[in-house]
């Protein structure tokens, strides 16, 4: 691969930038720096560098070659990477169709991975080919694997001895591989000393499933999406299938089936996506929580922030099983103190029925306090806990409930980087389509899988060689020879396995902050160890620190923050390169 660098068109000055990463967030840079070079750029001539091994659009994550029993997350209404009218940024939207739109699907279809990555290209593809006449798009099936500054630019160093030459670089690689973490090394060298199966944090697609053997007990830690996706490759991928009998789902076994003892930190699976719609257009969010909302009092203000949007649903939704109008319960509500005597009275007094008052602890821990005497009884409750969910989850007149989940979208572009708010969004908000939960309540009843509960913590014996699981929730343990971390790997830099972060940690040109990448706002220049910012090095994703997190899709007519984000750092982009629109040719 021959070096590239910046040079001219027909005897005018051409600047460059690199965008690092062809996924979601890269392509919606690209999208953007493409909407406002006509206000910025001007006549003057930009190369837009994409760097990525996987295919441009899909990235890593959603590259093709994945099982198409794994799914996308989210439904095909509420995915897009096209900007629309309800984005709050200073360039122009440039509309493009849903996920749903371009199938012709069901609002509510969930798509395997290797599908929504094929829309991940076509929007790539779009994005590139109605690029300004003066922004030309180049991509380059490569990884980055060097990044250093060379006078008045950056040179990217490419695998296969290529390099850059741009003006500025934009870090945009997604989700991050990570070498093990000392725990996980630990479990890693007693697997190899007693010959156990251990499979560690990733994404289902990167990882063995076949490394976990047939018929035996393996302990599973983590009941989120990644054992979502890990569950569904050790059943129907080893050859199960379901079959459907009275409106209910039942498990037929493969045979190469391992016997699941799943426990976490809160014992459940994440809730099921729901399937309706508000029954009331949603109030305007937040209203309690400011990005200066000082941290001791910030799960307080977030906790009063999703009651407001839940009672403004039930209220303004099913005025009938409410005492009192919302203009009169609204104004008491906005004095109360969340979680104070005043606060539970003028709920107590404003909704009759106990089933529709919002008990945000229990809902966040259905589990806490409560113990059984064995894991028979446990899996009796979980059984009714997952029916229970499957219904409200279907049923309207629950839609209270998804307002909730609205008021947390809200405050995502709101709440610092806070690994409560995250975990709390993701349990409620992020969860599987609702048919996988009737999935693991069809093999929880078939014995495949066993629940274990909440506060799960696993120890090594070295004398016997098994993994010993206990926790809150029953009495005793349970042995087993293979583990399997269902969980994706901690936010690091230190640890990163991506070369080109790699390299600027190790020479102190980054710095990591609780494992996220740090980096200034609002701009997103990139801070070094000492302190310093780059003013050519900018970063952007859910494994940076500093601002409110962006992970999973954009939802049209959300004005969704990865949208008002890229925004801006295009525009910083195209300031860069206008201040560099009179230098030579390189």
């Amino acid at each position: 691969m021959r070096r590239v660098t910046r040079g001219e068109r027909g005897g005018v000055g051409v600047s460059a930038v690199a965008v690092i990463g062809a996924g979601p967030t890269g392509t919606s840079v690209v999208e953007r720096i493409c909407a406002n070079a006509p206000e910025l750029l001007g006549d003057h001539l930009l190369d837009v560098h994409v760097v990525d091994p996987h295919p441009h659009g899909a990235g890593r994550v959603w590259r093709a070659g994945q099982p198409d029993l794994l799914w996308a997350n989210s439904a095909a209404a509420d995915i897009t990477v096209f900007t629309d009218r309800s984005v709050r940024c200073e360039g122009p939207p440039r509309p493009g169709p849903s996920l749903a739109e371009w199938l012709g699907s069901e609002p509510g279809y969930f798509a395997p991975r290797p599908v929504l990555g094929r829309y991940l290209s076509f929007a790539f593809e779009q994005v590139a080919r109605t690029a300004p006449p003066n922004v030309r798009v180049r991509l380059h099936r490569a990884t980055a694997v060097g990044l250093a500054d060379v006078r008045g630019g950056q040179r990217v160093e490419l695998s296969g001895g290529g390099a850059l030459e741009v003006d500025a670089v934009v870090l945009a690689q997604g989700h991050q591989g990570a070498l093990p973490s000392p725990p996980e090394a630990e479990e890693l060298a007693f697997a190899a000393r007693h010959g156990l199966a251990y499979l560690p944090a990733g994404y289902a697609a990167d990882l063995d499933p076949g490394v976990i053997p047939a018929g035996e007990p393996v302990l599973v830690r983590g009941a989120g999406l990644a054992f979502v996706d890990l569950l569904t490759l050790l059943t129907s991928g080893r050859g199960g299938r379901f079959t459907e009998h009275g409106g209910e789902l039942h498990y037929v076994p493969g045979g190469s089936e391992p016997r699941l003892y799943v426990g976490s930190r809160r014992g459940v699976p994440y809730h099921a996506k729901t399937g309706y719609r508000l029954a009331a257009p949603p109030p305007g969010l937040p209203r309690f929580v400011t990005s200066g909302t000082p941290a001791g009092e910030l799960r307080r203000a977030v906790a009063k922030e999703l009651a407001y949007a839940y009672y403004f649903e039930l209220f303004n939704g099913h005025p009938a099983r409410t005492r009192t109008g919302w203009e009169a319960f609204e104004p008491a509500f906005a004095q109360a103190e969340w979680g104070g005597k005043e606060m539970r009275a003028l709920v107590t007094r404003s909704v009759p029925r106990f089933a529709d008052r919002l008990r945000l602890d229990r809902l966040e821990r259905p589990l806490r306090g409560m113990r059984f005497g064995d894991l028979a009884g446990l899996g009796r409750w979980m059984g009714g806990y997952l029916t229970a969910d499957l219904e409200r989850r279907a049923d309207p007149a629950h839609s209270a409930d998804l307002a909730l989940i609205h008021g947390l979208n809200a405050l995502r572009g709101v709440v610092p980087a806070d690994p409560w708010f995250q975990g709390l969004y993701n349990y409620l908000a992020s969860g599987p389509p609702a048919s996988r939960l009737a999935e693991l309540r069809a093999l929880a009843r078939a014995g495949v899988v066993t629940f274990l509960g909440e506060g799960i913590r696993v120890g090594r014996d070295e004398r016997a060689g098994v993994w010993r699981a206990v926790g809150a929730s029953v009495p005793g343990a349970v042995e087993a020879r293979a583990l399997v971390e269902a969980r994706l790997p901690e936010p690091t830099v230190a640890r990163s396995t991506d070369p080109l972060l790699g390299a600027l940690f190790a020479r102190g040109e980054c710095r990591e902050e609780s494992g996220l990448l740090d980096v200034r706002l609002p701009d997103r220049r990139l801070v070094a160890r000492t302190g310093a910012v780059h003013p050519r090095r900018f970063a952007l994703g859910p494994w940076t620190a500093g601002g409110p997190g962006i992970a999973g899709f954009a939802r049209p007519g959300a004005d969704a923050p990865l949208f008002r984000q890229t925004d801006a750092l295009a525009r910083a982009l195209l300031g860069v390169t206008t201040a560099a629109r009179l230098r030579p040719a390189a």
